[in-house]
Parts: C-alpha cells; sequence; structure tokens
C-alpha cells in the first residue's frame, strides 16, 4: 500500500480526480462563469468564490473544484537527488563553488541596483505627471473654479484609466499590491503569470498611472512585487522572448535558489519605498519569507544596502530645481519624518494605549469592509464573460477615479481658510509650486490657507509628510482632520481591490496619521506641554492602524525608527504596535493579505496548524487512491497516465521476491516529477527495447539539469509537445534514473499535525503515506552526524571536510550542493 498527502498520485485505473495535483487537500475555489486566480485575465478582484458563501470573519470560505485546464503548482524547494543531478555534480570543476558563491552575490547586487533604478523612475515619472496635473490645475483655478476641476477630473480619470487597460488587457497580475502573490511564492505556491516579465512591465507602467491619478494607493507593495519580478527574471536567464546566456545562469536550476534570490528582491522593494534597509529585511522574516536562511541574512542585507545606496547617487542627480524637472523640486521618495518630539512623559502612556486600540479597530475595520467588498465585486460585477468583464474592470476603476477627483476637489471648498503664522515664512505656499504645505487652495488672502487642501488636494506622498508636520500649532482644524479620515478611509476601502496597482501602506499611514493628529491636539489642549507635538502623535498613529490592518509589528518599528532618525521615539512605538496588533487580532480578522490569499482559496500553509490536526493521522489525510509507476515500464503507458491525469508527482515501485525480514514484494525507490517525464519522453534517449536492458550510467551524462526546471510562473515542457511513434510508445523506461531518491515517507500512523509541520519546515511538494514499519534497520541520534564521528567511522572523507580542506570542497550551505571531486567522481553516478 502506497499514498500519498496532497492527492497527488492516484492508483492505476482509478478515476481522474475531482481536484488538481498539488491543490487535492488545499481547496482552490473556481466559479462556474468566472476563472482561477492566476489565469487568463482574473485579477485580485475577480477570484471566483462560491455565490451561496459568505466571508466570515476568520477570512474562512468553502472550498470547491479549481480549473481542470490550469492548476496552480506547488514548487519543489527540495532538490530532487537523481541520476542526472548527481551526474550534472560529477560534471562540476572544483572551481564550481566559488563561481556558485559568486554569482549568487552579482546576481543580488544586480537585483538591488535594477529595484532602485526602477522605484526611481516610478517616483519621478509620478511626480512629473502629478506636479503637470497640479500645475494645470491651479493656473485653471485662476479663471474658472470649474474649469479647474473637470480639467483635474479628467487628468486623473485618464491616467488611472491608461493604468487599468494595461493591467486588464495587458498584465491580469499586476493588479493589487502583490505582496499576497508573492508571500505565497515564498510559501512554495507558483501561481501562473505572478513573476513574468510582463506582469513587471504592467507593475511599473500602472503604478505611475494610478499613483499619479490620485487614487487612495501607495506604490510600497507594488514595489516588493517589481523587486521580486526582476530576481525572478535574472534568476532564470530572463523571460522566454528575451533570454540572457544561460550559462551564466546554470547554477539557478532548482526552486531553492531562486526563491532566496526572489527574497531578496522582496526587501529591496522594501528598501527602496522607504529607504530603510534593515527594515527590508525584517519585512522579508516578519511578512513575505516562509523559509529563513542564516546564509540569507546577509544576501538580502546586502541587497538593501545596495538599494540605499543606488538611490542616494540618483536623488543627488536631481538635486537642483529644475534637473528633472518637477522632481528635482518636490522629489518624494522619502518620507522626511524629522522633526518631533525629543522627549515623552509618563502620562502619554494612556493616549499612546487609545490609539493603539483605535487603530486595532480601525485596522481590522478596514480588512472586513474591503474583504466584504471584494466578494460583492466577484459575486456580482464581474460574474460576467470574461471579454465584457474586462470592460467592467476598466469602467470601475474610471468611476473610483472621477469619485476621489471629485472628493479631492470639491470638499476643501467647503471648508473656510485659516490664517498663516507670520513666523513660518512658506506659509502659504508660493504660487506656481505644486508641492509642500499649506496650499492656499482658493483662498483670498495672501496670509491665508486651506487645511483640509493641504492634506487632500496634494499628493499622497506629500500629505503624508503634511500631516506629520510640526510646524504649526493647530495647522488643522479637527473638523477638517475628521473629514478627512472618514472620506479617505471609504475611498481606501473601495479602491484596494480594483484592477490597478495599488499598495497599502500609504492609505494605512494616512488615515492613522488623521486621527493620531486629533488625539495629539488634545493632548496639547489638556495638558498644555509645548512639548508634544501633533506630528508625534500622528506618526503613532499611523503606526496602529498599519499594524491593526497588516499586523507588522518589527519591521514596521525598524522602518519607523529609519524613517525619523529618533530612538526617543522607541518605546511609545514598540508600545503602540503592540497593543494595535493584540487588538486586531482579538478581533478574529485576518490580516488584510492573509484575508485576500483566503478570498482567491490559494493553499497558503500557515506558520502553524489547526489543533484537530493532532487528533487525524496522515492516514487520513492521504489521496483516496494511487497511481504508481514500476521501475521499468512502457512509454505507451506513462504517456497515457500523463494525458489522463493531471498530477505532478509519481511513487515509482520495484517489485522483487519476498523478503525474508519485511516479508515485503515492493520497494519505493522514491518520486518521479511530471515535468521529469515530459523531458525524458521528449529526448527520447532513454528509451529501451527490452525491459529487461541495463541502463548505462554515462546515458545521466547526456542530460542537461536545466532542461528539468520548470521556469517560474509558467509551465515547462508540455505534453502536446511530446510526439512519438507507435514503435516509439511500445519501448521502454527505466525510471529509476529519474526518481528522486531522497524522497520523504511517512508511516500512515504519523500525527497530521507532524505531517503539516514537514510540509511548511522542509517546503516539500509531496510526501508518501506508507504502512507501518516490520523492522528496523538502526537508529540516528545527534552524536552520529557530527562530522567529527563521521570522519573517525570513514577516515576516506576526513581530507574533504571544512576544516581540513576548505578549497576543495565546501559543506557549507552557503556554497549549495556538494562539488565534484576526483575520489568522489565514480560514487555521484547511482548505479542500475
Amino acid at each position: 500500500e502506497l499514498n500519498m498527502v496532497g492527492g497527488d498520485a492516484y492508483k492505476r485505473g482509478g478515476r481522474r480526480p475531482e481536484s488538481e495535483e498539488d491543490l487535492g487537500s488545499g481547496g482552490i475555489v473556481e466559479e462556474d462563469s468566472g476563472t482561477l486566480f492566476g489565469f487568463g485575465e482574473t485579477n485580485a478582484s475577480s477570484s471566483g468564490v462560491d455565490g451561496s458563501s459568505s466571508m466570515a470573519p476568520m477570512g474562512v470560505f468553502r472550498r470547491r473544484v479549481p480549473d481542470k485546464k490550469k492548476a496552480t503548482e506547488s514548487l519543489d524547494y527540495e532538490i530532487a537527488e537523481h541520476s542526472v543531478y548527481r551526474a550534472e555534480q560529477a560534471k562540476r570543476a572544483t572551481w564550481h563553488q566559488y563561481r556558485y558563491l559568486a554569482l549568487k552575490w552579482a546576481l543580488a547586487l544586480v537585483v538591488g541596483v535594477g529595484t532602485a533604478t526602477t522605484a526611481f523612475l516610478i517616483n519621478l515619472m509620478v511626480e512629473n505627471l502629478a506636479g503637470l496635473k497640479f500645475s494645470w490645475t491651479i493656473q485653471a483655478m485662476a479663471s474658472s473654479s470649474a474649469g479647474a476641476y473637470f480639467l483635474y477630473m479628467i487628468f486623473n480619470v485618464l491616467l488611472v484609466a491608461s493604468s487599468a487597460c494595461i493591467v486588464t488587457y495587458f498584465a491580469p497580475q499586476a493588479t493589487g499590491s502583490g505582496i499576497p502573490e508573492v508571500k505565497c511564492y515564498l510559501n512554495g505556491i507558483d501561481l501562473p503569470g505572478i513573476l513574468l516579465f510582463r506582469t513587471l512591465v504592467g507593475k511599473v507602467v500602472g503604478s505611475v498611472g494610478s499613483v499619479a491619478g490620485g487614487l487612495a494607493v501607495g506604490k510600497e507593495g507594488p514595489l516588493v512585487h517589481t523587486g521580486s519580478c526582476i530576481a525572478a527574471l535574472l534568476s532564470q536567464g530572463g523571460s522566454k522572448r528575451v533570454h540572457l546566456s544561460p550559462k551564466w545562469f546554470r547554477e539557478f536550476n532548482n526552486d531553492r535558489d531562486r526563491r532566496d534570490l526572489v527574497t531578496c528582491g522582496a526587501c529591496a522593494g522594501v528598501a527602496a519605498a522607504f529607504r530603510a534597509p534593515v527594515g527590508g529585511v525584517l519585512f522579508a522574516i516578519e511578512e513575505a519569507a516562509s523559509f529563513w536562511r542564516p546564509q540569507l541574512t546577509w544576501r538580502t542585507f546586502f541587497t538593501t544596502a545596495v538599494v540605499s545606496v543606488t538611490i542616494r547617487a540618483l536623488m543627488n542627480a536631481c538635486k537642483g530645481e529644475s534637473d528633472c524637472g518637477f522632481f528635482g523640486g518636490g522629489g518624494f521618495i522619502i518620507f522626511d519624518i524629522n522633526d518631533g518630539q525629543s522627549e515623552y512623559w509618563i502620562y502619554e502612556l494612556l493616549p499612546v494605549l487609545i490609539l493603539g486600540t483605535l487603530g486595532g479597530l480601525l485596522g481590522s475595520s478596514f480588512n472586513y469592509v474591503n474583504g466584504k467588498l471584494t466578494q460583492w465585486r466577484i459575486k456580482y460585477l464581474y460574474k460576467n464573460h470574461h471579454s465584457s468583464r474586462r470592460h467592467v474592470k476598466v469602467i470601475e476603476a474610471m468611476l473610483v477615479a472621477f469619485i476621489t477627483s471629485t472628493f479631492q476637489f470639491c470638499l476643501p471648498l467647503a471648508f473656510s481658510c485659516r490664517e498663516c503664522d507670520p513666523d513660518i515664512a512658506t506659509c502659504p505656499r508660493p504660487a506656481g509650486v505644486h508641492y509642500g504645505n499649506f496650499v492656499k487652495f482658493t483662498c483670498p488672502g495672501d496670509n491665508q490657507y486651506n487645511d483640509l487642501a493641504t492634506i487632500f488636494f496634494n499628493t499622497q506622498d506629500d500629505a503624508i509628510r503634511n500631516l506629520l508636520s510640526s510646524e504649526m500649532e493647530q495647522e488643522y482644524s479637527p473638523t477638517a482632520l475628521v473629514t478627512f479620515f472618514c472620506f479617505f478611509f471609504v475611498l481606501a476601502v473601495i479602491t484596494y481591490g480594483i484592477s490597478v496597482p495599488s499598495g497599502l501602506f500609504v492609505p494605512s499611514i494616512l488615515c492613522g496619521a488623521a486621527y493620531g493628529r486629533l488625539v495629539g491636539m488634545l493632548m496639547t489642549s489638556i495638558t498644555g506641554n509645548a512639548e508634544i507635538k501633533e506630528g508625534t502623535y500622528a506618526l503613532l498613529g499611523a503606526a496602529s492602524f498599519i499594524a491593526g490592518a497588516m499586523r507588522m509589528t518589527v519591521s514596521m518599528c525598524v522602518i519607523i525608527l529609519e524613517l525619523t532618525n529618533n530612538l526617543s521615539l522607541l518605546p511609545l512605538v514598540m508600545f503602540v504596535l503592540l497593543v494595535s496588533k493584540a487588538v486586531a487580532d482579538l478581533t478574529g480578522i485576518l490580516p488584510i493579505y492573509d484575508l485576500h490569499i483566503h478570498i482567491k482559496k490559494i493553499p497558503l500553509l500557515e506558520h502553524s496548524s489547526e489543533r484537530y490536526f493532532r487528533h487525524l493521522s496522515a492516514s487520513d489525510a492521504k489521496s483516496k487512491t494511487c497511481v504508481q509507476f514500476g521501475r521499468v515500464e512502457k512509454v505507451g503507458f506513462i504517456l497515457d497516465v500523463l494525458k489522463s491525469h493531471t498530477h505532478n508527482g509519481f511513487p515509482v515501485v520495484e517489485a522483487h521476491p519476498t523478503d525474508r525480514v519485511t516479508n515485503e514484494t515492493s520497494t519505493l525507490l522514491g518520486i518521479v516529477l511530471r515535468n521529469h517525464l515530459l523531458v525524458v519522453l521528449k529526448k527520447k534517449i532513454s528509451f529501451m527495447k527490452d525491459p529487461s536492458e541495463v541502463v548505462d550510467p554515462v546515458l545521466a551524462f547526456q542530460y542537461d539539469l536545466t532542461e528539468f526546471t520548470k521556469p517560474i510562473s509558467s509551465q515547462g515542457v508540455k505534453l502536446d509537445e511530446i510526439r512519438l511513434t507507435d514503435e516509439e510508445q511500445n519501448m521502454y523506461v527505466d525510471l529509476k534514473q529519474f526518481v528522486n531518491t531522497s524522497t520523504y515517507a511517512v508511516q500512515e500512523d504519523m500525527s497530521l499535525a507532524k505531517v503539516y509541520q514537514l510540509f511548511r519546515g522542509l517546503g516539500l511538494r509531496h510526501l508518501c503515506v506508507v504502512p507501518k514499519a516490520t523492522g528496523v534497520l538502526g537508529v540516528i541520534t545527534r552524536k552520529d552526524i557530527v562530522p567529527e564521528h563521521v570522519e573517525a567511522q570513514y577516515p576516506e572523507v576526513k581530507h574533504l571536510s571544512r576544516t581540513n580542506s576548505y578549497g576543495k570542497l565546501s559543506r557549507s550551505p552557503s556554497f549549495g550542493s556538494f562539488s565534484k571531486t576526483k575520489d568522489l567522481g565514480d560514487s555521484l553516478i547511482g548505479t542500475p
């Protein structure tokens, strides 16, 4: 008896399963009229959800049958150790380990420079487009407010429409933040299309349109996705159409190395958005990555340091007022938050506690309402045919842009002007300048400004700086702050989910800073302490909302410290983050990214399993039936199985006479992957006429290991590419040379919680469930795998030790797999 956890293999002659390969127990959902997330033009806001299902506060949804044609696949983070892999290891020269290590660091350098340059170009284009928009609008306001409104609205609608068209028709996976998709990839799920070159183009161009178009979105989340796309493309030598020389990238022929580089790209995206290198590394550890190795810490930190240096160099090139257009005067890559109170008092812990509670409740409310709205979009708005659905998405984005522009322009008209502080030379903002504080808007006086227009009729980054400013006491009226929070909260809720690239960091910061500044105003009026700054409480409010919506604590704390350069605020920031996260967790509502992952029905493995997993066993979760290959199989039968089943892994079992000790008549050799079988069938060099023919070990050297590697976010060798004659289908293949001999297997009575930990901790894709063993060969303890003990047992390998011969062969994980030496050359090739 042999079964597999996850429904990945089926018994010979069994019926075709209802669920897809790696999703057999994962349950990705698909509606009849829709498409599965990641296929066609579906995006974050159009994933299929059962019309009769309702979203529980925890984000748990009823599972349904996925699409048969295309399925989300798992990644092989464990290297398949078959004969071709061993042959590749044997062919490598002794200096290979140095080239391998140098390539890792070189690609980390390129990822850092590429992500920083892309972030700079995005900001450059956004600032110039926004500067042009505000300059034209301010000029038009001199003659007609109505004409200025129509100009402002049309400009925004056209920018957002261009972004929506690019995403909807060209790069559907570029929609949304991108952080949930990157998180899923780093968890071991290869969603189709999320890391392709066209997704990168759509993300960059779409971000420019959505941010410059004035939507309640940011570019920080899309920058994480952008950095990951750059890293993914570099790890495999570019895209299919623009492919770089594969010789330089042959080393990255496994998903584990590619995962590490994508992790570097995600860190680079955060570092580029906030210029916070340490915060970028901590973001990946806390939020994005599911697997972490000590060696990865150094490379990610190196990548973020490169990002910081590159952005600083690029910004220095645009220091002048006219060096880079409007960007030279108002570049806003960095949130310049360097003013604020230098100390705090014990009685301030109470308002900070209130801020943390508000942040947890409001952040969770944001997640809940946005999740409900996303479900409504799926159930009613996106239920039409694909072609009409695309038009609906574009029209929806344009409608949101129209509503946003109307609020931004018309609401400040309802507020009276405020008098400037005579001691502030920049109040009001000089005429013709599109950035800065104290926006005059329609105020008639020369010493007046409109407080709501200062934060509403502005770019989102300028609004953040204005809210966190401590230049003037009572700079904003309570009515303006309440109005801004209410309307911007609504705009952020309806905007996240439309078909444009949209980040959530900026909306979260703005919402939190609004009610945080209100609490700061209350504190200054009650205590009369002039040292208490309203901008400091705005910063704490922003931190509380982020912790409530995203549940980020450690990384956000470090990012805030890197932005403010004020260590004295560390206790207050830590306190408000902890309170906000605790309150949000008590509501039972998932973090925003996890919530959308659940809405898309992606089988993400969380950090811990459900409690009831302890009461189930591996036998309870295994597939009902299991198809398995013998060691030698007919080519035609293998082809038929691949046509009738869509699964990506098949156990290979070798029959033999009854063992006297175990009474077994068969032995599990391991698992052979579907894409490996397709390569074997396509190349045809392993076909045999006689099933008893002995396989030449040298045959493994005729394969290229890179052929067995599937491209990221796309398919490898397709079944339609296999062309076999009747004579070839009657030939045989010895599958032992393509079987992963290091396949993991567990006994049928193992706790399902332990099985979950194996999948989550080792990044497994398949796990065989076998009957209880009838005999024991021995026991391995910690002492048995200590290098000194092994070298004492086998003196012939002592000269290969890391301490004795570091230059010849390194066992350090940072160098990757073992390299070939002349002494081990023969043993690296498996015998038939």
